[in-house]
């Protein structure tokens, strides 16, 4: 499932957008520091309001100036003692003169006819002001910050209750059925919400009742956000999204105030669709066993459970959930008339890999090899979200090769490092550990080669990738959806092979098949115990392997006697040890093929397929011909 092109941003959601840094109806913070800055201003202008700049020069300067005839009147400040005074060249200086002047330079002043006037200069309004007006402006501004700092912080406690659900509405382009890629079925599920949101009245005279629930299941990446989005697109009416994370808090009883907000959100808007994004965070069963009937978590749902039973179908308003654990989510919201309704998303089959991938390769620049058939085949089990990301990484994978289009090698690429891991070229193994390797994917690769009902085999590598020191990759012809015994015992065989293989030729085993030894006991374990392939048990199940859930299957007690218990790993035992003979005996038989196979994994690293099956016909001959010489081993 896919979008064509990026998601468009999300629209208003009907309130006022707030500023950074700034509240409602409130100014903004740096408001502050730009009154300081005018104060602080206004008082050094004040002190020097109305004053003209005049050099400065000394005192006794000023009085050989005087004696020289130059000066043609001064003013005396009989508060700072500054002497202004004007030559009778019409320049303008000052000095800093004595408490008063004696009488010889009053006679001089008067014998040179200087015009002598006392003044005493008092400051302006402002300046005379401030002093007084300042305290009381700081105290005032700190008590005003204080009860504007308290009344958002009131705010913010008095909102915590308030939904946080994002309001798509109509006015921007919406998402529909057209950016929908695949899922035919799905969308015919949901044409009957579409058809009631755009016209209830029709279902309300022959007496319909349209479900007031529908809920998505499926797997992650499915695409079950998208399919709700394009639900609202389609019947054109506003879409409220949320979370089910998004209900708590770490205070009692928010949760259920914002379900209470939601539902009257959306009343307000007369026709719309509440989505809940992964529902199971607060759908889960009540009375797991920790909490209490006081726990915030069922709180939540009884109110949101509340709610889904105080409006009726004819309302306009239709919730839509998504989950991927259906399993655990309490019985209570799943019955008739709260979620009415299960829409199963599944993973896209390949026709849905098909159009998932056109819509994503529409708007990049692919060589003419590159064929969609092909890499469709080539992607069984992946979801929506992981055939973007092998695109994706095919795009990357050009644009570090310096190549101008996408072609089908890079699709190749993609696809290994997106099953595979990441190839970690700097790593160095000895050639002890390579020839293990070796023998042990070449097991695998045998193996898989060779059982009837097995998966063909893709490639095999001893190049390290991810986790794995080499790797044996299978890709089925066809989409499976119910697993027969006998493949199931070909895949455990095949899983056996890489240390069947060690044990044949090295007479030893290693720790390299760890990750197959879990994997094959996981499986062996579901054969006795869930699908009831054991002669022995029966056909009886105990239970599948779920999550433990808020303290759910804590205390329970085990469903059978220790007697079974015995029996159930006796016949796990069984099986194991009988689809290791198994391999043994196709290894021994083909020992010339395993050799070659492992030598040219030496050589060349990277087997396709197809090779492995070119080696195998050339071992059949080898013997008679003497030509396969056997690598040593370590």
């Amino acid at each position: 499932m896919s979008v064509n092109g990026s998601p468009p941003p999300p629209p208003p959601d009907g309130r006022n957008p707030k500023l950074p840094g700034k509240s409602d109806g409130a100014w903004p913070r740096w408001s502050a520091w730009i009154v300081v800055g005018l104060i602080i201003t206004l008082l050094i202008a004040g002190q020097s309001f109305g004053q003209k700049p005049k050099d400065e020069i000394s005192y006794t300067e000023f009085l050989e100036s005087v004696r020289a005839g130059e000066v043609e009147s001064l003013e005396f400040d009989n508060g700072s003692y500054e002497i202004a005074f004007t030559l009778k060249s019409g320049e303008e200086q000052q000095t800093v003169g004595l408490r008063d002047f004696s009488e010889a330079d009053r006679d001089l002043f008067r014998d040179q006819g200087v015009d002598l006037k006392p003044v005493t200069r008092t400051p302006g309004l402002i300046a005379s002001l401030l002093p007084i007006f300042l305290p009381f402006m700081i105290v005032i501004g700190f008590f005003w910050w204080m009860a504007r700092r308290q009344q958002s912080q009131m705010g913010g406690i008095m909102s915590i209750g308030r939904s946080k659900a994002k309001t798509y509405s109509t006015e921007r382009p919406g998402t529909t059925f057209s950016d929908v890629a695949g899922y035919a079925n799905v969308k015919k599920e949901v044409t009957e919400v579409i058809d009631f949101l755009k016209d209830p009245t029709k279902f309300a005279e022959v007496g319909a009742r349209i479900p007031k629930g529908v809920l998505l299941v499926g797997p992650p990446g499915t695409g079950k956000t998208l399919i709700a989005r394009a639900v609202a697109g389609e019947a054109g009416v506003p879409f409220l999204s949320v979370t089910g994370s998004d209900f708590m808090e770490m205070f009692v009883g928010v949760g259920a105030s914002r379900v209470r907000d939601l539902f009257n959100e959306a009343r307000k808007m007369g026709r719309a669709i509440i989505f809940i994004d992964e529902i199971d965070s607060i759908g889960r069963k009540r009375g797991a066993g920790l909490g209490g009937g006081h726990d915030e978590r069922e709180q939540t749902l009884n109110q949101m459970l509340a709610e889904m039973d105080g409006f009726e179908a004819t309302v306009g308003i239709v919730m839509i959930a998504a989950t991927n654990r259906p399993d655990i989510l309490d019985p209570a919201l799943l019955r008739p008339g709260r979620f009415d309704r299960q829409v199963v998303v599944p993973l896209p089959e390949l026709n849905d890999r098909k159009e998932i991938l056109n819509v994503h390769i529409k708007h990049k620049r692919m060589a003419d090899d590159v064929d969609v058939e092909v890499i469709a085949r080539g992607t069984p089990g992946m979801s929506g979200a992981d055939l973007a990301n092998l695109v994706n990484e095919a795009a990357l994978f050009a644009v570090r090769g310096g190549e101008k289009q996408v072609t089908a090698a890079h699709f190749d690429q993609a696809r290994d490092r997106v099953l595979m891991g990441v190839k970690r070229d700097s790593m160095v193994l000895s050639e002890q550990e390579r020839e293990a390797v070796a023998y042990h994917e070449a097991g695998h690769a045998l193996c898989a080669a060779l059982l009837p009902n097995a998966d063909p085999l893709h490639k095999v590598t001893i190049i390290p990738s991810g986790m794995a020191l080499g790797v044996t990759m299978q890709l089925p012809e066809v989409e499976r959806h119910i697993y027969r015994r006998d493949y199931i015992e070909d895949r455990l065989v095949v899983m056996l092979g890489g240390r069947m293989a060690e044990e044949l030729i090295f007479d030893m085993s290693s720790t390299g098949a760890s990750d197959d030894l879990i994997k094959a006991t996981e499986t062996a374990t579901k054969m006795v115990k869930e699908w009831g392939m054991s002669e022995k048990v029966g056909p009886m199940a105990w239970g599948g392997s779920g999550q433990v859930f808020l303290g759910d299957s804590m205390m329970e007690s085990r469903e059978f006697s220790d007697e079974t218990a015995r029996v159930i790993d006796e016949e796990i035992q069984k099986i194991l040890m009988t689809m290791e003979d198994r391999c043994r005996s196709t290894l021994s038989a083909n020992r010339s093929a395993l050799d070659l196979i492992a030598r040219n994994l030496l050589e060349h690293e990277t087997v396709s397929g197809k090779e492995v099956d070119h080696l195998i016909e050339i071992a059949k001959t080898a013997p008679a011909t003497g030509s396969v010489n056997p690598v040593t081993a370590g």
